[in-house]
């Protein structure tokens, strides 16, 4: 999808990074197996959480993987749409809920609290929502570049894994708006339920959605630039930090329904600048499995969550640290004196 000839020179570089990328680590994978193969258990009886250190492992480009720095990533932004009636929360809620996050009292402080995960929450210009997106573009290519770029100043504490949430009333509207012009299909094909909107509510969201697709249908070209005029800031800044993490060997878990925008917006660009990301859990919001379908993309954990704010992605990264506990701390059949399987 992606179509450079026609791209806004302020994302040149973007797309360039994009394409770019670094392959993972075969070396580190194979040395990671071969440990695994003399632990005390059948070979591959861990399944997925084999995978995960593996993932680490190839991506971090390192044998012997860490997870002393995971940090989970929230990305706060408000969104000018939300005067089309789409949540039935009002915008203020975003400020009031990042208070809450570093007050420690909403439900990803109190799971990055109780397993030692980082948390870290950037506020994007909170006091300025984005334009409505069904009357105007949503950011200007210029705002929108400077977000991207400010999104991949989030690994400056080099974390050795990042998880990816956001906070941001009305988003779902507006990850639903992005999918449907990177996948196709209408407002009605995309659009969830969110916060909670009735009957109603659902229809409005569908036809806002409708309306800011026609608005803008002239001006959908590469894909960075159908962010700005239908995305927001958080999202932005999630596209940002997904490729920065990349070019730093950074593995990454990308958290539910609207984070997982963001990474399609890369995918749409270059679909192997995704490898290094793990999609942490299958959304309640039902459109979440069809883009994972369109982008080939399998998730961790399906435990019916819609809560966004990186909840899912923390949990994973809670397996994350279990596994590599497990690879790092298990008895080797040497070790324990336990006869291996005969040939």
């Amino acid at each position: 999808m992606s179509n450079s000839n026609s791209l806004a020179e302020q994302y040149t570089q973007f797309d360039i990074l994009i394409h770019s990328v670094a392959d993972i680590d075969e070396n580190a994978i194979k040395a990671v197996r071969e440990r695994d193969g003399q632990l005390t258990k059948p070979a591959g009886s861990l399944g997925e959480l084999e995978g995960l250190v593996r993932h680490l492992a190839g991506w971090q480009g390192k044998e012997k993987p860490t997870l002393n720095n995971p940090m989970v990533a929230i990305f706060a932004g408000n969104h000018g749409v939300t005067a089309q009636g789409v949540s039935p929360f009002p915008a203020e809620v975003t400020v009031q809920m990042v208070a809450n996050f570093t007050a420690g009292g909403a439900a990803i402080s109190q799971i990055c609290a109780l397993h030692e995960l980082n948390l870290r929450v950037f506020e994007l210009a909170l006091e300025i929502p984005t334009k409505d997106f069904t009357l105007e573009p949503a950011l200007s290519d210029k705002d929108c570049a400077a977000t991207i770029a400010y999104g991949m100043e989030a690994i400056a504490g080099n974390p050795d894994l990042l998880c990816i949430g956001e906070m941001g009333i009305g988003n779902t509207t507006v990850a639903s708006a992005l999918y449907a012009a990177l996948f196709g299909g209408t407002g009605s094909d995309w659009v969830g339920r969110g916060a909670g909107v009735d009957d109603e509510g659902l229809k409005r969201k569908a036809d806002v959605v409708d309306k800011g697709l026609a608005l803008h249908a002239s001006e959908q070209r590469h894909p960075l630039e159908i962010l700005a005029r239908l995305g927001g800031r958080e999202i932005a800044a999630m596209v940002g930090s997904i490729i920065a993490a990349r070019h730093k060997k950074i593995p990454v878990i990308i958290d539910g329904f609207v984070a997982t925008s963001a990474a399609a917006v890369v995918f749409a660009i270059n679909p192997k600048a995704l490898d290094h990301c793990i999609f942490a859990h299958t959304s309640k919001e039902a459109a979440h499995n069809i883009v994972l379908e369109k982008m080939g993309k399998k998730a961790l954990l399906d435990l019916g969550m819609r809560l966004g704010e990186g909840s899912g992605a923390a949990l994973a990264a809670v397996l994350a640290k279990t596994a590599l506990h497990l690879h790092n701390n298990m008895a080797t059949f040497e070790e324990a004196a336990v006869s291996e399987k005969s040939n």
